[in-house]
């Protein structure tokens, strides 16, 4: 149950005037501050690391000997030689790039040319550093577009590229730009649909619009506040999910409150009790399913990498905001309209419940012949989508996998890499104790995988700071490789190694590396806690063990087989190279807690609908009143996720689409059959050690009643 106080206020009527009114209030205040939040995002490479790991103490000692910077390079290519012209272009625009100091651009710190060959070069590159301020990559795009404006395009044979790092990041950035509203957008489209879909009405579409708006500017105002004041870490990763989030949760919650008063109207002549018995009789669910995904993306604060720890807060502040505004604005924005609201199917007093005679009372009665059966071939049907996680390949996206296109960072990456070592232009940084520096140059510059002759301390660094040196070497493999990470290793087995010196390796190879093994960390960590926070809340809403552990198991079948089906469509359909390391995690996160919603809705109504009836008519009963209502929610949340794959990151798309794919399957197979099917078998035994495990006298005979044709089953009122 609902507070009184609370369900007596919204379902007041002068209290839904009050409960618009301090939202309007409310949202005139969140409005300018919710747009403050994308220049509120902090995407430095410290905000996305581990904060533990070695490659985040290097970026941090770093910046006493430099600003944070990144190379940027700017690769230029002709087959066949480059020609007498050529060299005095690359001339020219080396002298331009000195001259160059906007948007953090070093050009007077810039190295080049450098030939690939000194007799018939081919290829020449130039090192450009661009200085990071706390917005990271998203200042780089104008600083390699003035970069670009400088050196220009290529021409008559000649490639031009700007490459490294800086150019792959600004192609990341601009990735990102427009995220908010383009994933705003696809979402409200997709909501908007699926409405009309499920209810037909024009005009009963903005009423749950308008709530996940308004939660969506709230969430979005107080983690600005957050952020500016209390030190809360958004970055653009955060801040996208965030609106998936609010619109798909917020939206499934508007869902299932709209079905429990449209049976309320059909009940109560007056609307206000209709919508008290709404609140009532699915708050709990709606409380539970919002507490789940809640304390689910908090558990994400256990997460070593700062990207994933910092999402935690933020999903779950979203999350929350849209839980609130779905229990007061939303519910009152209806009883101020009215019944009209639903035009042109209205739900009239005394009309008689469809759902008795629907398809999913029709589906569950014929489970309910063969239960045993149905659930077992449907768990392995799931069980053989699972086998599909052979073909997983989570250990990272190399840069030029990243993208759905290739942006020209990419292409300028492998024009580079067939001329120069392919780790130029983002090298190994090394900081140790300059009492051994020498001693450490010479370990660094002596292991296999490194460039003997490239390590050196680069311009414009500080030779010494705080009793410490620092210097940088280039690998000969690409640095996002798996080989350029197990360099890594074996350089930090040898600095670490110099007695006395603390070295330290960092970079973008060594990042990556830390990456890794911080998520396995976190895949251990928070996958388990989520689970053991699901178990608890189904424990307390169900009061039982029993079918809480049998729900859980099914979550759990149902995630692997999505991901098993995800992996067979990323290597069969799409073609994507693999997935990042963190892809598993933030599937399981979001299916499990979003997706246990669906299982809360419809066993807390198999519950209800038990305590009156019997177990097994009840699932019958639970199945027809909520299959409707699920299904759309279930449509909704897998839109909005596919929306994720509007993004040109392949990260981006996996994500979307796994997710997409598991809440589908959750809605139309796991909740519809194989939970159904689960708790007709079991019956009462499901509700153990709770009283409905040895009070439920009627159910067996009730089995039949179910099982009976569809004639037999209206006619004796089930």
């Amino acid at each position: 149950m609902l507070p009184r106080g609370l369900v007596g206020c919204v379902c007041g009527r002068r209290g839904k005037w009050l409960i618009v009114a301090l939202w309007l209030v409310l949202l005139v205040v969140a409005a300018p501050l919710a747009s403050k939040l994308t220049g509120a995002q902090d995407n430095d490479a410290a905000s996305w690391l581990p904060g533990s790991a070695e490659s985040t103490q290097v970026l941090v000692t770093s910046g006493t000997f430099r600003p944070e910077q990144i190379p940027a390079v700017v690769v230029y290519a002709r087959e066949g030689g480059l020609t007498a012209q050529d060299k005095r272009r690359i001339a020219r625009d080396a002298d331009r790039i000195k001259g160059l100091t906007a948007h953090g651009v070093r050009g007077d710190e810039s190295r080049g040319p450098a030939y690939d060959t000194p007799s018939a070069p081919e290829a020449a590159q130039i090192h450009v550093p661009i200085t990071m301020d706390e917005k990271g990559w998203q200042e780089l795009a104008p600083a390699v577009d003035s970069l670009r404006d400088q050196v220009g395009g290529g021409g008559g044979g000649l490639a031009v590229h700007i490459t490294g790092p800086g150019g792959t990041s600004a192609d990341f950035s601009k990735a990102f730009e427009g995220i908010d509203s383009t994933l705003l957008l696809s979402a409200m489209g997709v909501v908007i649909v699926m409405l009309l879909v499920t209810y037909r009405s024009i005009t009963l579409i903005f009423v749950p619009l308008t709530g996940v708006v308004a939660a969506l500017f709230t969430a979005q105002a107080l983690i600005y506040l957050l952020a500016e004041h209390t030190g809360l870490t958004v970055n653009g990763q955060s801040a996208g999910i965030l609106t998936v989030l609010v619109f798909g949760a917020g939206t499934d919650y508007a869902l299932l409150l709209v079905a429990r008063y449209r049976e309320g109207l059909r009940r109560h002549e007056d609307r206000h009790e209709a919508m008290a018995l709404a609140l009532n009789r699915a708050g709990p669910a709606v409380l539970a399913s919002g507490a789940t995904v809640v304390l689910s993306m908090l558990v994400l604060l256990a997460a070593e990498m700062n990207s994933t720890r910092g999402l935690g807060p933020v999903a779950a502040i979203g999350v929350a905001i849209a839980l609130l505004a779905m229990l007061t604005l939303f519910p009152a924005l209806l009883l101020v309209f009215g019944r009209w609201i639903f035009w042109p199917a209205i739900p009239h007093f005394g009309a008689a419940d469809p759902t008795e005679r629907g398809l999913w009372a029709r589906m569950g009665r014929r489970i309910a012949h063969r239960p045993r059966l149905v659930w077992s071939g449907t768990a392995l049907v799931l069980a053989a989508l699972s086998l599909g996680l052979l073909q997983l390949r989570a250990s990272g996206i190399g840069n030029a996998d990243a993208f759905t296109g290739r942006p020209d960072s990419i292409v300028g990456q492998e024009v580079s890499a067939r001329y120069f070592p392919a780790g130029t232009g983002d090298p190994l940084v090394v900081v140790a104790d300059q009492a051994r520096g020498d001693q450490v140059r010479k370990a660094v510059a002596g292991t296999k995988g490194v460039v003997a002759d490239s390590v050196t301390v680069p311009p414009g660094t500080k030779p010494s700071s705080g009793g410490k040196v620092l210097f940088e070497a280039t690998l000969t493999d690409p640095s996002d490789s798996d080989a350029a990470k197990r360099t890594v290793e074996r350089v930090r087995d040898a600095v670490h190694a110099v007695p006395d010196a603390r070295a330290r390796v960092g970079g973008g190879s060594a990042a990556l590396l830390d990456m890794d093994a911080a998520t396995t960390h976190d895949n251990l960590v928070v996958i388990p806690a989520v689970l053991v926070v699901v178990l608890l809340i189904l424990g307390l809403l169900l009061r039982a063990l029993v079918a809480p552990l049998l729900l859980i198991g099914t979550v759990v079948l149902s995630f692997a087989a999505a991901l098993g089906a995800s992996a067979l469509a990323f290597r069969h359909l799409f073609d994507y190279a693999g997935e990042q390391t963190d892809f598993p995690l933030f599937v399981f996160v979001f299916l499990v807690a979003l997706g246990i919603d669906y299982n809360i809705f419809l066993t807390t109504r198999i519950r209800e609908e038990a305590a009156r009836r019997g177990t097994r008519p009840g699932v019958v009963t639970g199945l027809a009143a909520t299959g409707a209502v699920i299904t759309s929610a279930g449509l909704v949340l897998a839109g909005t996720f596919a929306a994720l794959g509007t993004l040109p990151m392949v990260a981006f798309a996996e994500i979307g689409f796994a997710v997409a794919l598991g809440v589908l399957l959750d809605t139309f197979v796991v909740r519809s059959v194989l939970v159904t099917a689960l708790f007709l078998d079991g019956g009462p035994k499901v509700w153990w050690p709770h009283r409905l495990s040895h009070e439920d006298g009627g159910d067996a005979g009730a089995a039949a009643t179910v099982a009976a044709p569809d004639a037999e089953v209206r006619q004796s009122g089930g």
